[in-house]
């Protein structure tokens, strides 16, 4: 198999209930998720294609604030050949933020630690990202060559803009596009945020989470289609990003009908472009081998 042939899906999760509770499926619209999903579940659903591209390497990103969770995916990176890098969380707000990663970085698995996320979506405050204590837990993320996954409502990009001004040697990447609210039809102001945030070379973009901003049942790639147009005029296909946000994207159609979409929505790119969006970028920002190499990555 080439190189061209390989997907990465740079933006799943895992969980098991039975081990760790996950308090945000007690929310109604949750039930068709409440349950456990593991990797092979994902393996399962990624049985679709994209663009003649089979899932060769996936990006496992934490789901609540807890550094035992973050661990628990970095052991599992190292004993399963899917797992190409993790998204993990430690408490930036926290003096000895660095330390906690380097206790991450050293366990097992901490060779697959590739950035880092805190679920800013859920700050009341409005300006969280610049808090004096997260940015110096910023600053150890960076001085450990490590990424930062920004995510982020659409209400909340002037503090995200602010982040990427403040700094321009900390690798970003923006989940879920910023939450662009696609339901509602008004693209305006998410527009603008995006562009501004596009505009800093450190920032990449995930394209994925959308279908969840879209009604759950009715969207089309219609609907779509706006805001991937935007993406790919502000960022460019080698700043853009494939996600599949599995298993919640089951609550609108699942991994098949977002990656038929995916593959529509390529349909006018370049093959070089399209590799770039399904692989070539998300390699580049979380360090992976090859996504068809079968080799496990190492930390330079």
């Amino acid at each position: 198999m080439s190189e061209a042939a390989g997907l990465v899906d740079a933006h799943h999760h895992v969980w098991n209930l039975a081990h760790r509770a996950q308090p945000w499926l007690d929310e109604p619209d949750h039930a068709p998720i409440r349950r456990s999903f593991g990797l092979d579940d994902l393996r399962v659903a990624a049985g679709r294609p994209v663009a003649g591209r089979r899932l060769t390497t996936a990006v496992t990103v934490q789901c609540v604030a807890s550094v035992a969770e973050t661990r628990e995916l970095l052991a599992l990176a190292g004993g399963d050949p899917l797992v190409g890098a993790v998204v993990g969380w430690a408490d930036l707000t926290r003096p000895d933020a660095g330390d906690v990663l380097d206790e991450l970085l050293a366990g097992p698995g901490g060779r697959y630690l590739r950035s880092v996320r805190h679920l800013v979506q859920d700050e009341s405050g409005p300006a969280w990202l610049q808090r004096p204590s997260v940015e110096a837990g910023l600053r150890a993320v960076e001085a450990r060559g490590l990424g930062y996954d920004v995510l982020i409502r659409s209400r909340q990009f002037g503090q995200a803009v602010r982040l990427a001004e403040r700094f321009p040697a900390l690798p970003l990447v923006l989940d879920h596009a910023g939450k662009p609210p696609i339901a509602g039809g008004q693209l305006a102001d998410w527009e603008r945020d995006v562009r501004l945030m596009a505009a800093h070379p450190q920032v990449t973009c995930k394209v994925s989470g959308l279908v969840t901003e879209a009604d759950h049942r009715e969207w089309t790639v219609h609907d779509i289609r706006p805001v991937w147009d935007v993406l790919l005029d502000a960022f460019g296909p080698r700043r853009l990003m494939f996600g599949s946000d599995w298993p919640v994207c089951v609550l609108a159609g699942g991994w098949e009908r977002w990656a038929a979409a995916v593959e529509e929505l390529t349909a006018g790119c370049s093959r070089d472009e399209t590799a770039a969006i399904l692989a070539g970028t998300a390699t580049a920002f979380y360090r992976l081998t090859s996504p068809d190499s079968g080799e496990k990555p190492s930390c330079s």
